[in-house]
Protein backbone atom coordinates (compact mmCIF):
# COMPACT_ATOMS: atom_id res chain seq x y z
CA UNK A 1 0.00 0.00 0.00
CA UNK A 2 2.76 2.62 0.83
CA UNK A 3 4.26 2.52 -2.55
CA UNK A 4 3.47 3.69 -5.96
CA UNK A 5 4.10 0.14 -7.15
CA UNK A 6 5.88 0.48 -10.97
CA UNK A 7 6.01 -3.35 -11.23
CA UNK A 8 3.28 -5.66 -10.77
CA UNK A 9 0.24 -6.13 -10.31
CA UNK A 10 -0.23 -7.52 -6.60
CA UNK A 11 -1.92 -4.44 -5.20
CA UNK A 12 -4.93 -5.26 -7.35
CA UNK A 13 -5.47 -8.57 -5.61
CA UNK A 14 -5.29 -7.64 -2.30
CA UNK A 15 -8.52 -7.35 -0.19
CA UNK A 16 -10.05 -3.88 -0.01
CA UNK A 17 -10.67 -4.47 3.77
CA UNK A 18 -7.56 -3.96 6.22
CA UNK A 19 -6.82 -2.84 9.22
CA UNK A 20 -3.04 -2.85 10.00
CA UNK A 21 -0.51 -0.77 11.33
CA UNK A 22 1.54 -0.94 8.33
CA UNK A 23 -1.84 0.43 6.33
CA UNK A 24 -1.72 3.59 8.68
CA UNK A 25 1.83 4.36 8.93
CA UNK A 26 3.81 2.13 6.10
CA UNK A 27 6.58 5.41 5.96
CA UNK A 28 9.82 4.33 6.88
CA UNK A 29 10.32 6.81 9.62
CA UNK A 30 8.03 5.03 11.32
CA UNK A 31 8.99 1.67 11.15
CA UNK A 32 10.64 1.18 14.37
CA UNK A 33 11.39 3.17 17.48
CA UNK A 34 14.84 4.13 16.68
CA UNK A 35 13.81 5.08 13.57
CA UNK A 36 11.19 7.33 14.88
CA UNK A 37 13.51 9.19 17.03
CA UNK A 38 15.90 9.41 13.99
CA UNK A 39 13.30 11.16 12.04
CA UNK A 40 12.64 13.63 15.27
CA UNK A 41 16.07 14.56 15.54
CA UNK A 42 15.61 16.17 11.86
CA UNK A 43 12.68 17.90 12.43
CA UNK A 44 14.17 20.91 10.93
CA UNK A 45 15.77 19.86 7.89
CA UNK A 46 12.70 18.20 6.82
CA UNK A 47 10.27 20.93 7.68
CA UNK A 48 12.71 23.67 5.98
CA UNK A 49 12.32 20.56 2.96
CA UNK A 50 9.08 20.35 2.76
CA UNK A 51 8.17 24.18 3.20
CA UNK A 52 10.52 24.84 0.39
CA UNK A 53 9.33 21.82 -2.37
CA UNK A 54 6.56 22.09 -4.92
CA UNK A 55 4.53 19.27 -6.08
CA UNK A 56 3.62 19.49 -10.15
CA UNK A 57 0.80 18.70 -12.74
CA UNK A 58 1.45 15.60 -13.17
CA UNK A 59 2.44 14.36 -9.72
CA UNK A 60 -1.01 15.06 -8.47
CA UNK A 61 -2.90 14.01 -11.75
CA UNK A 62 -0.89 10.44 -12.71
CA UNK A 63 1.24 9.83 -9.82
CA UNK A 64 -0.17 10.16 -6.83
CA UNK A 65 -3.64 8.36 -8.12
CA UNK A 66 -2.05 5.30 -8.11
CA UNK A 67 -2.04 5.69 -4.52
CA UNK A 68 -5.75 4.63 -4.53
CA UNK A 69 -4.99 1.58 -6.27
CA UNK A 70 -8.19 1.44 -8.02
CA UNK A 71 -9.71 4.73 -10.43
CA UNK A 72 -13.14 5.99 -9.63
CA UNK A 73 -15.32 6.03 -12.33
CA UNK A 74 -16.11 8.61 -15.19
CA UNK A 75 -19.41 8.89 -15.28
CA UNK A 76 -20.71 12.35 -14.98
CA UNK A 77 -21.49 15.23 -17.06
CA UNK A 78 -21.91 19.39 -17.06
CA UNK A 79 -25.47 18.54 -16.60
CA UNK A 80 -25.02 16.32 -13.69
CA UNK A 81 -22.10 19.19 -12.08
CA UNK A 82 -24.91 21.85 -12.65
CA UNK A 83 -27.31 19.75 -10.16
CA UNK A 84 -24.62 19.05 -7.95
CA UNK A 85 -23.82 22.77 -7.51
CA UNK A 86 -27.56 23.16 -6.96
CA UNK A 87 -27.41 20.25 -4.34
CA UNK A 88 -24.32 21.42 -2.75
CA UNK A 89 -25.19 24.62 -1.82
CA UNK A 90 -29.11 25.00 -1.08
CA UNK A 91 -29.63 23.69 2.18
CA UNK A 92 -29.39 24.74 5.42
CA UNK A 93 -27.29 28.27 5.06
CA UNK A 94 -30.25 29.82 3.26
CA UNK A 95 -33.49 27.96 5.05
CA UNK A 96 -31.83 28.27 8.57
CA UNK A 97 -28.86 31.02 8.69
CA UNK A 98 -31.08 33.63 6.98
CA UNK A 99 -33.68 33.76 10.15
CA UNK A 100 -30.54 33.45 12.12
CA UNK A 101 -28.64 36.47 10.84
CA UNK A 102 -31.97 39.21 9.75
CA UNK A 103 -32.85 38.62 12.87
CA UNK A 104 -29.59 39.39 15.28
CA UNK A 105 -27.60 41.41 12.96
CA UNK A 106 -28.79 42.61 9.41
CA UNK A 107 -32.23 43.25 9.80
CA UNK A 108 -33.84 43.75 6.16
CA UNK A 109 -30.27 44.33 4.66
CA UNK A 110 -29.35 40.61 4.68
CA UNK A 111 -30.10 40.75 1.02
CA UNK A 112 -27.18 42.88 1.38
CA UNK A 113 -25.33 40.44 3.16
CA UNK A 114 -26.17 37.41 0.29
CA UNK A 115 -24.67 40.42 -2.45
CA UNK A 116 -21.55 40.85 -0.57
CA UNK A 117 -21.09 36.90 -0.11
CA UNK A 118 -21.97 36.05 -3.35
CA UNK A 119 -19.78 38.54 -4.91
CA UNK A 120 -17.10 36.73 -2.68
CA UNK A 121 -18.64 33.54 -3.76
CA UNK A 122 -18.02 33.88 -7.52
CA UNK A 123 -14.50 35.52 -7.25
CA UNK A 124 -13.74 31.80 -5.44
CA UNK A 125 -15.68 30.09 -7.94
CA UNK A 126 -13.65 32.16 -10.86
CA UNK A 127 -10.13 30.88 -9.17
CA UNK A 128 -11.47 27.22 -8.38
CA UNK A 129 -12.57 26.59 -12.60
CA UNK A 130 -9.62 27.80 -13.48
CA UNK A 131 -7.21 25.03 -11.55
CA UNK A 132 -10.02 22.31 -12.02
CA UNK A 133 -9.73 22.81 -15.38
CA UNK A 134 -5.73 22.74 -15.11
CA UNK A 135 -5.19 20.02 -12.83
CA UNK A 136 -8.19 17.43 -12.98
CA UNK A 137 -7.70 15.28 -9.63
CA UNK A 138 -10.37 14.54 -6.56
CA UNK A 139 -7.93 17.42 -4.39
CA UNK A 140 -9.50 20.53 -5.30
CA UNK A 141 -7.89 23.38 -3.59
CA UNK A 142 -5.60 21.11 -1.28
CA UNK A 143 -4.02 19.72 -4.63
CA UNK A 144 -3.72 23.25 -6.45
CA UNK A 145 -2.18 24.49 -4.02
CA UNK A 146 0.31 21.72 -3.46
CA UNK A 147 1.55 22.90 -6.65
CA UNK A 148 1.90 26.21 -5.89
CA UNK A 149 2.46 27.04 -2.39
CA UNK A 150 3.82 23.91 -1.36
CA UNK A 151 3.52 21.03 0.66
CA UNK A 152 3.49 22.79 4.09
CA UNK A 153 0.74 25.35 3.23
CA UNK A 154 -1.27 22.75 1.77
CA UNK A 155 -1.08 20.50 4.86
CA UNK A 156 -2.30 23.95 6.68
CA UNK A 157 -5.22 24.28 3.98
CA UNK A 158 -5.91 20.03 4.02
CA UNK A 159 -6.91 20.64 8.18
CA UNK A 160 -9.00 23.26 7.32
CA UNK A 161 -10.62 21.44 4.61
CA UNK A 162 -11.24 18.16 6.80
CA UNK A 163 -12.51 20.90 9.79
CA UNK A 164 -14.83 22.65 6.81
CA UNK A 165 -15.73 19.09 5.86
CA UNK A 166 -16.52 17.66 9.27
CA UNK A 167 -17.80 21.12 11.04
CA UNK A 168 -20.00 21.23 7.74
CA UNK A 169 -21.73 18.31 7.85
CA UNK A 170 -22.43 18.15 11.70
CA UNK A 171 -23.86 22.04 11.05
CA UNK A 172 -26.33 21.09 8.35
CA UNK A 173 -27.48 17.57 10.05
CA UNK A 174 -28.05 19.53 13.01
CA UNK A 175 -30.57 22.14 10.96
CA UNK A 176 -32.19 18.85 9.53
CA UNK A 177 -33.19 17.85 12.76
CA UNK A 178 -34.62 21.59 13.90
CA UNK A 179 -37.02 21.17 10.15
CA UNK A 180 -37.95 17.85 11.05
CA UNK A 181 -39.06 18.85 14.08
CA UNK A 182 -40.94 21.83 12.60
CA UNK A 183 -42.46 19.30 10.05
CA UNK A 184 -43.92 17.27 12.96
CA UNK A 185 -45.24 20.48 14.75
CA UNK A 186 -43.14 20.22 17.79
CA UNK A 187 -41.14 22.24 19.48
CA UNK A 188 -37.14 22.70 17.95
CA UNK A 189 -35.21 20.75 20.42
CA UNK A 190 -38.52 18.27 21.31
CA UNK A 191 -36.29 15.70 19.58
CA UNK A 192 -32.85 16.24 20.78
CA UNK A 193 -31.79 14.55 24.54
CA UNK A 194 -31.40 17.08 27.04
CA UNK A 195 -28.40 17.39 29.66
CA UNK A 196 -26.33 19.25 31.93
CA UNK A 197 -23.75 19.89 29.92
CA UNK A 198 -22.02 23.24 29.31
CA UNK A 199 -25.07 24.94 26.87
CA UNK A 200 -23.96 24.41 23.39
CA UNK A 201 -23.41 21.29 24.15
CA UNK A 202 -25.68 20.24 26.12
CA UNK A 203 -28.65 19.21 23.67
CA UNK A 204 -27.77 15.87 22.35
CA UNK A 205 -29.20 15.03 18.41
CA UNK A 206 -29.01 11.64 17.38
CA UNK A 207 -31.20 12.28 14.34
CA UNK A 208 -28.70 14.23 13.45
CA UNK A 209 -25.56 10.88 13.31
CA UNK A 210 -28.48 8.87 11.61
CA UNK A 211 -29.16 11.16 8.53
CA UNK A 212 -25.49 11.97 8.50
CA UNK A 213 -25.20 7.89 8.30
CA UNK A 214 -27.97 7.70 5.49
CA UNK A 215 -26.68 10.18 3.14
CA UNK A 216 -22.93 8.53 3.75
CA UNK A 217 -24.31 4.94 2.92
CA UNK A 218 -25.61 6.21 -0.34
CA UNK A 219 -22.27 8.27 -1.65
CA UNK A 220 -20.63 4.72 -0.93
CA UNK A 221 -22.90 2.78 -2.65
CA UNK A 222 -21.95 4.61 -6.36
CA UNK A 223 -21.54 7.74 -7.53
CA UNK A 224 -24.41 8.01 -10.51
CA UNK A 225 -26.88 6.87 -8.79
CA UNK A 226 -25.88 9.77 -5.97
CA UNK A 227 -26.63 11.65 -9.06
CA UNK A 228 -29.54 10.65 -9.94
CA UNK A 229 -31.00 11.15 -6.38
CA UNK A 230 -30.08 14.44 -6.16
CA UNK A 231 -31.41 15.15 -9.40
CA UNK A 232 -34.97 14.21 -8.09
CA UNK A 233 -34.34 16.25 -4.58
CA UNK A 234 -32.94 19.54 -5.77
CA UNK A 235 -35.84 19.26 -8.97
CA UNK A 236 -38.45 19.03 -5.48
CA UNK A 237 -36.62 21.23 -3.91
CA UNK A 238 -36.74 23.88 -6.80
CA UNK A 239 -40.29 23.71 -6.73
CA UNK A 240 -40.73 24.30 -2.56
CA UNK A 241 -38.52 27.60 -3.31
CA UNK A 242 -40.22 28.80 -6.29
CA UNK A 243 -43.34 28.43 -4.18
CA UNK A 244 -41.50 30.41 -1.13
CA UNK A 245 -41.13 32.84 -3.74
CA UNK A 246 -44.47 33.38 -5.08
CA UNK A 247 -45.91 33.11 -1.74
CA UNK A 248 -43.64 35.26 -0.05
CA UNK A 249 -43.78 38.76 -2.15
CA UNK A 250 -47.65 37.80 -2.70
CA UNK A 251 -47.83 38.50 1.39
CA UNK A 252 -44.96 41.18 1.15
CA UNK A 253 -45.31 43.93 3.91
CA UNK A 254 -43.21 46.91 2.66
CA UNK A 255 -43.57 48.58 6.23
CA UNK A 256 -41.48 45.30 7.50
CA UNK A 257 -38.42 46.44 5.83
CA UNK A 258 -37.85 49.76 7.68
CA UNK A 259 -35.76 50.24 9.41
CA UNK A 260 -33.34 48.72 6.62
CA UNK A 261 -29.91 48.42 8.44
CA UNK A 262 -30.93 48.71 12.10
CA UNK A 263 -27.46 47.81 13.05
CA UNK A 264 -25.61 49.56 10.22
CA UNK A 265 -23.14 48.22 7.77
CA UNK A 266 -20.97 46.48 10.61
CA UNK A 267 -24.15 44.20 11.05
CA UNK A 268 -24.29 43.63 7.15
CA UNK A 269 -20.41 42.28 7.45
CA UNK A 270 -21.42 40.46 10.52
CA UNK A 271 -23.83 38.54 8.86
CA UNK A 272 -21.93 38.02 5.67
CA UNK A 273 -19.37 36.67 7.63
CA UNK A 274 -21.75 33.67 8.50
CA UNK A 275 -24.00 33.46 5.73
CA UNK A 276 -21.37 32.65 3.89
CA UNK A 277 -21.80 29.25 5.07
CA UNK A 278 -24.69 29.46 2.67
CA UNK A 279 -22.92 29.20 -0.46
CA UNK A 280 -20.06 26.57 0.53
CA UNK A 281 -20.21 23.19 -0.76
CA UNK A 282 -19.43 24.17 -4.59
CA UNK A 283 -15.66 23.49 -4.27
CA UNK A 284 -17.15 20.03 -3.93
CA UNK A 285 -18.10 20.02 -7.63
CA UNK A 286 -14.00 20.90 -8.53
CA UNK A 287 -13.52 17.55 -6.14
CA UNK A 288 -15.36 15.49 -8.92
CA UNK A 289 -13.13 16.31 -11.59
CA UNK A 290 -11.78 12.62 -12.00
CA UNK A 291 -15.35 11.05 -12.38
CA UNK A 292 -16.33 14.07 -14.66
CA UNK A 293 -16.40 12.99 -18.69
CA UNK A 294 -15.01 16.24 -19.94
CA UNK A 295 -13.44 18.04 -16.91
CA UNK A 296 -11.49 21.07 -19.28
CA UNK A 297 -15.72 21.48 -20.62
CA UNK A 298 -18.23 20.29 -17.61
CA UNK A 299 -16.48 21.61 -14.47
CA UNK A 300 -16.63 25.14 -15.84
CA UNK A 301 -20.45 25.15 -17.08
CA UNK A 302 -21.29 22.76 -13.71
CA UNK A 303 -19.51 25.23 -11.34
CA UNK A 304 -20.28 28.90 -12.83
CA UNK A 305 -23.48 27.82 -14.38
CA UNK A 306 -24.94 26.70 -10.28
CA UNK A 307 -23.48 29.42 -8.66
CA UNK A 308 -24.85 32.46 -11.13
CA UNK A 309 -28.12 30.99 -10.34
CA UNK A 310 -28.00 30.25 -6.71
CA UNK A 311 -26.83 33.72 -5.84
CA UNK A 312 -29.88 35.14 -7.52
CA UNK A 313 -32.04 32.61 -5.51
CA UNK A 314 -30.59 33.29 -1.80
CA UNK A 315 -30.95 37.50 -2.55
CA UNK A 316 -34.58 36.86 -3.70
CA UNK A 317 -35.59 34.69 -0.63
CA UNK A 318 -34.14 37.04 1.98
CA UNK A 319 -35.81 39.57 0.72
CA UNK A 320 -38.95 37.45 0.52
CA UNK A 321 -38.50 36.66 3.91
CA UNK A 322 -38.00 39.89 5.65
CA UNK A 323 -40.63 41.74 3.70
CA UNK A 324 -43.20 38.77 4.48
CA UNK A 325 -42.24 39.15 8.69
CA UNK A 326 -40.81 42.02 10.39
CA UNK A 327 -37.31 41.01 11.53
CA UNK A 328 -37.84 41.51 15.25
CA UNK A 329 -40.19 38.33 14.47
CA UNK A 330 -38.24 36.04 12.80
CA UNK A 331 -37.45 32.87 14.55
CA UNK A 332 -34.06 32.11 14.17
CA UNK A 333 -34.33 28.45 14.01
CA UNK A 334 -37.24 27.90 11.33
CA UNK A 335 -37.41 31.62 9.97
CA UNK A 336 -39.69 30.36 7.03
CA UNK A 337 -42.06 27.59 8.45
CA UNK A 338 -43.18 30.46 10.95
CA UNK A 339 -43.42 33.56 8.81
CA UNK A 340 -45.66 32.29 6.71
CA UNK A 341 -47.50 30.78 10.07
CA UNK A 342 -47.67 34.85 10.57
CA UNK A 343 -49.40 35.30 7.42
CA UNK A 344 -51.91 33.30 7.73
CA UNK A 345 -50.63 30.04 5.68
CA UNK A 346 -50.09 27.70 8.90
CA UNK A 347 -50.51 24.90 6.11
CA UNK A 348 -47.29 26.55 4.05
CA UNK A 349 -45.24 25.95 7.02
CA UNK A 350 -44.98 22.09 6.37
CA UNK A 351 -44.06 22.55 2.64
CA UNK A 352 -41.35 24.33 3.35
CA UNK A 353 -40.03 22.99 6.24
CA UNK A 354 -40.01 19.42 3.35
CA UNK A 355 -38.52 21.42 1.22
CA UNK A 356 -35.95 22.57 3.52
CA UNK A 357 -35.41 18.74 4.51
CA UNK A 358 -35.02 18.00 1.13
CA UNK A 359 -32.28 20.92 0.36
CA UNK A 360 -30.30 19.43 3.80
CA UNK A 361 -30.47 16.28 2.93
CA UNK A 362 -28.66 16.75 -1.18
CA UNK A 363 -26.29 18.97 0.81
CA UNK A 364 -25.59 16.16 2.98
CA UNK A 365 -25.31 14.03 -0.24
CA UNK A 366 -22.98 15.79 -2.15
CA UNK A 367 -20.96 16.98 1.04
CA UNK A 368 -20.44 13.09 1.45
CA UNK A 369 -19.06 12.69 -2.01
CA UNK A 370 -17.37 16.03 -1.76
CA UNK A 371 -15.39 15.67 1.46
CA UNK A 372 -14.40 12.13 0.98
CA UNK A 373 -12.75 12.48 -2.29
CA UNK A 374 -10.81 15.82 -0.47
CA UNK A 375 -9.83 13.39 1.75
CA UNK A 376 -8.74 10.71 -0.32
CA UNK A 377 -6.40 12.83 -2.10
CA UNK A 378 -4.76 14.58 1.25
CA UNK A 379 -4.19 10.65 2.23
CA UNK A 380 -2.75 9.92 -1.41
CA UNK A 381 0.00 12.57 -0.29
CA UNK A 382 0.49 10.68 2.82
CA UNK A 383 -0.48 13.91 4.82
CA UNK A 384 -3.07 11.00 7.07
CA UNK A 385 -2.86 7.75 6.66
CA UNK A 386 -2.88 6.32 3.20
CA UNK A 387 -5.03 3.74 4.26
CA UNK A 388 -7.65 6.69 3.77
CA UNK A 389 -6.52 7.19 -0.29
CA UNK A 390 -8.32 3.55 -1.12
CA UNK A 391 -10.87 3.31 -3.71
CA UNK A 392 -13.03 0.78 -3.90
CA UNK A 393 -12.93 -1.18 -6.83
CA UNK A 394 -16.50 -2.50 -7.46
CA UNK A 395 -18.28 0.25 -5.81
CA UNK A 396 -15.53 2.74 -7.72
CA UNK A 397 -15.93 4.92 -4.23
CA UNK A 398 -13.34 5.94 -1.27
CA UNK A 399 -15.42 4.02 1.21
CA UNK A 400 -12.25 4.04 3.75
CA UNK A 401 -12.55 8.67 3.44
CA UNK A 402 -16.68 8.76 3.43
CA UNK A 403 -16.23 6.69 6.90
CA UNK A 404 -13.79 8.75 8.34
CA UNK A 405 -15.60 12.29 7.28
CA UNK A 406 -18.79 10.68 8.52
CA UNK A 407 -17.53 9.12 12.08
CA UNK A 408 -16.43 12.67 12.72
CA UNK A 409 -18.93 14.64 11.57
CA UNK A 410 -21.29 12.51 13.74
CA UNK A 411 -19.19 12.91 16.71
CA UNK A 412 -19.59 16.58 16.53
CA UNK A 413 -23.44 16.81 15.33
CA UNK A 414 -24.32 14.57 18.04
CA UNK A 415 -23.13 17.29 21.03
CA UNK A 416 -22.55 20.61 19.30
CA UNK A 417 -25.54 23.26 18.64
CA UNK A 418 -25.64 25.27 15.28
CA UNK A 419 -24.41 28.53 16.65
CA UNK A 420 -21.12 26.91 17.94
CA UNK A 421 -20.27 25.65 14.63
CA UNK A 422 -21.34 28.42 11.81
CA UNK A 423 -18.77 30.49 12.91
CA UNK A 424 -15.81 28.10 12.90
CA UNK A 425 -17.07 27.06 9.97
CA UNK A 426 -17.16 30.46 8.16
CA UNK A 427 -13.71 30.81 9.28
CA UNK A 428 -12.31 27.89 7.99
CA UNK A 429 -13.95 28.47 4.47
CA UNK A 430 -12.73 32.00 3.93
CA UNK A 431 -9.17 30.88 4.75
CA UNK A 432 -9.05 28.47 2.08
CA UNK A 433 -10.70 30.65 -0.74
CA UNK A 434 -8.65 33.57 0.16
CA UNK A 435 -5.20 30.86 -0.18
CA UNK A 436 -7.29 29.42 -3.71
CA UNK A 437 -6.74 33.11 -4.70
CA UNK A 438 -3.20 33.53 -3.67
CA UNK A 439 -2.21 30.35 -5.26
CA UNK A 440 -3.68 31.55 -8.84
CA UNK A 441 -1.94 34.53 -8.86
CA UNK A 442 1.53 32.60 -7.95
CA UNK A 443 0.36 29.79 -10.90
CA UNK A 444 -0.08 32.82 -13.00
CA UNK A 445 3.26 34.59 -12.44
CA UNK A 446 5.65 32.26 -11.33
CA UNK A 447 7.00 29.37 -12.77
CA UNK A 448 10.11 27.25 -11.26
CA UNK A 449 13.24 27.52 -13.02
CA UNK A 450 11.41 30.23 -15.60
CA UNK A 451 10.81 33.03 -13.35
CA UNK A 452 13.81 35.68 -12.79
CA UNK A 453 14.43 35.24 -9.12
CA UNK A 454 13.83 39.12 -8.59
CA UNK A 455 10.41 38.84 -10.49
CA UNK A 456 9.43 36.19 -7.46
CA UNK A 457 10.96 38.81 -4.69
CA UNK A 458 8.67 41.81 -6.27
CA UNK A 459 5.50 39.00 -6.39
CA UNK A 460 5.87 38.34 -2.84
CA UNK A 461 6.52 42.16 -1.91
CA UNK A 462 3.52 43.02 -4.23
CA UNK A 463 1.16 39.87 -2.32
CA UNK A 464 2.44 40.45 1.23
CA UNK A 465 0.96 44.49 0.69
CA UNK A 466 -1.99 43.01 -0.73
CA UNK A 467 -2.49 40.77 2.26
CA UNK A 468 -1.57 43.72 4.67
CA UNK A 469 -3.50 46.21 3.42
CA UNK A 470 -6.88 43.82 3.70
CA UNK A 471 -5.61 43.02 6.65
CA UNK A 472 -5.53 46.43 8.05
CA UNK A 473 -8.64 47.43 6.63
CA UNK A 474 -10.42 44.63 8.42
CA UNK A 475 -9.09 45.60 11.87
CA UNK A 476 -9.81 49.23 11.05
CA UNK A 477 -13.22 48.36 10.75
CA UNK A 478 -13.76 47.07 13.64
CA UNK A 479 -11.65 49.30 15.82
CA UNK A 480 -13.65 52.66 14.26
CA UNK A 481 -16.73 51.16 11.93
CA UNK A 482 -17.83 55.23 11.89
CA UNK A 483 -14.72 56.43 10.86
CA UNK A 484 -13.22 56.44 7.09
CA UNK A 485 -9.88 58.21 7.60
CA UNK A 486 -7.79 54.91 8.06
CA UNK A 487 -9.06 53.73 4.50
CA UNK A 488 -7.23 56.94 2.96
CA UNK A 489 -3.89 55.17 3.29
CA UNK A 490 -5.20 51.45 3.26
CA UNK A 491 -7.88 51.33 0.28
CA UNK A 492 -4.70 52.47 -2.04
CA UNK A 493 -1.96 50.71 -0.60
CA UNK A 494 -4.08 47.50 -2.11
CA UNK A 495 -4.36 49.26 -5.51
CA UNK A 496 -0.63 49.98 -5.37
CA UNK A 497 0.21 46.64 -4.61
CA UNK A 498 -2.18 45.46 -7.12
CA UNK A 499 -1.12 47.26 -9.72
CA UNK A 500 2.65 46.43 -8.66
CA UNK A 501 1.97 43.36 -10.27
CA UNK A 502 0.16 44.00 -12.74
CA UNK A 503 2.34 46.27 -14.09
CA UNK A 504 6.04 45.27 -13.49
CA UNK A 505 5.34 41.60 -13.61
CA UNK A 506 5.05 39.58 -17.05
CA UNK A 507 2.56 36.67 -16.31
CA UNK A 508 4.76 33.21 -16.83
CA UNK A 509 1.56 30.84 -17.54
CA UNK A 510 -1.34 31.09 -19.93
CA UNK A 511 -4.46 28.61 -19.15
CA UNK A 512 -4.76 26.43 -21.62
CA UNK A 513 -8.59 26.33 -21.61
CA UNK A 514 -10.68 28.89 -19.44
CA UNK A 515 -8.59 31.34 -17.26
CA UNK A 516 -9.93 33.93 -14.32
CA UNK A 517 -10.52 37.29 -16.48
CA UNK A 518 -9.17 40.57 -14.92
CA UNK A 519 -5.80 38.61 -13.68
CA UNK A 520 -4.78 40.19 -10.99
CA UNK A 521 -7.01 42.27 -10.20
CA UNK A 522 -10.04 39.65 -9.46
CA UNK A 523 -8.38 37.77 -7.34
CA UNK A 524 -6.62 40.67 -5.50
CA UNK A 525 -10.20 41.75 -5.06
CA UNK A 526 -11.22 37.91 -3.65
CA UNK A 527 -8.14 38.23 -1.26
CA UNK A 528 -8.95 41.38 0.06
CA UNK A 529 -12.65 40.45 0.48
CA UNK A 530 -12.23 37.09 2.20
CA UNK A 531 -9.99 38.63 4.80
CA UNK A 532 -12.54 41.57 5.80
CA UNK A 533 -14.90 39.32 5.90
CA UNK A 534 -12.90 37.05 8.16
CA UNK A 535 -12.12 39.93 10.48
CA UNK A 536 -16.21 40.38 10.70
CA UNK A 537 -16.28 37.60 12.95
CA UNK A 538 -16.31 37.63 16.61
CA UNK A 539 -13.17 36.90 18.47
CA UNK A 540 -14.48 33.27 19.65
CA UNK A 541 -14.28 31.74 16.45
CA UNK A 542 -11.09 32.80 15.68
CA UNK A 543 -9.86 31.02 19.14
CA UNK A 544 -11.54 28.10 18.48
CA UNK A 545 -10.08 28.50 14.95
CA UNK A 546 -6.35 29.14 16.92
CA UNK A 547 -7.00 25.65 19.19
CA UNK A 548 -7.57 23.45 16.14
CA UNK A 549 -4.17 25.03 14.46
CA UNK A 550 -2.09 24.43 16.96
CA UNK A 551 -3.92 20.52 17.26
CA UNK A 552 -3.22 20.46 13.70
CA UNK A 553 0.54 21.43 13.88
CA UNK A 554 1.54 19.10 16.44
CA UNK A 555 0.03 16.41 14.30
CA UNK A 556 2.13 18.14 11.42
CA UNK A 557 5.45 17.79 13.41
CA UNK A 558 5.41 14.35 14.99
CA UNK A 559 3.34 12.70 12.28
CA UNK A 560 2.56 14.75 8.66
CA UNK A 561 5.89 16.19 8.02
CA UNK A 562 7.95 12.88 8.40
CA UNK A 563 5.46 10.89 6.73
CA UNK A 564 4.90 13.41 3.78
CA UNK A 565 9.08 13.78 3.55
CA UNK A 566 9.36 10.06 2.94
CA UNK A 567 6.61 9.58 0.68
CA UNK A 568 8.16 12.92 -1.72
CA UNK A 569 11.59 10.90 -1.14
CA UNK A 570 10.28 7.53 -2.34
CA UNK A 571 8.81 9.09 -5.32
CA UNK A 572 12.08 10.87 -6.27
CA UNK A 573 14.29 7.56 -5.88
CA UNK A 574 11.39 5.77 -8.48
CA UNK A 575 11.71 8.55 -10.85
CA UNK A 576 15.48 8.68 -10.85
CA UNK A 577 15.53 4.64 -11.10
CA UNK A 578 12.70 5.23 -13.91
CA UNK A 579 14.81 7.62 -15.87
CA UNK A 580 17.92 5.53 -15.38
CA UNK A 581 16.28 2.10 -16.59
CA UNK A 582 15.14 4.73 -19.93
CA UNK A 583 18.74 6.03 -20.40
CA UNK A 584 19.77 2.52 -20.28
CA UNK A 585 17.10 1.50 -22.99
CA UNK A 586 18.32 4.19 -25.36
CA UNK A 587 21.72 2.85 -25.02
CA UNK A 588 20.88 -0.10 -25.90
Amino acid sequence: MSSIDEQGNDLQQRTYWRWSKNEFLPEESFQNWSKYQAALSQICPRFKDRLTSRSDDVIEISELRKQSENDMKRCLTWWDLTWFGFGAVIGAGIFVLTGQEAHKHAGPAIVLSYVVSGISAMLSVFCYTEFAVEIPVAGGSFAYLRVELGDFMAFITAGNILLESIVGSAAVARAWTSYFTSLLNRETNSLRIHTNLKEGYNLLDPIAVAVLAIAATIAMISTRRTSQLNWIATALNTVVILFVLIAGFTHANPANMTPFMPNGAQGIFQAAAIVYFAYGGFDAIATMAEETKNPSRDIPLGLLGSMSIVTVIYCLMALSLTMMQKYTDIDPNAAYPVAFQSVGMTWAKYLVALGALKGMTTVLLIGALGQARYTTHIARAHMIPPLFALVHPKTGTPIYATLLITICSGLIAFFSSLDALTSLLSVSTLFIFMMMAVALLVRRYYVRGVTPRINLLKLVIFLLIIIASAMGTSAYWGLRPNGWQGYIVIVPLWFLGTMGISIFLPQQRTPKVWGVPLVPWLPSLSIAINIFLMGSLKHDAFIRFGICTVVMLVYYIFIGLHATYDMAHQQQKLEAVKVKDEDEAAKA
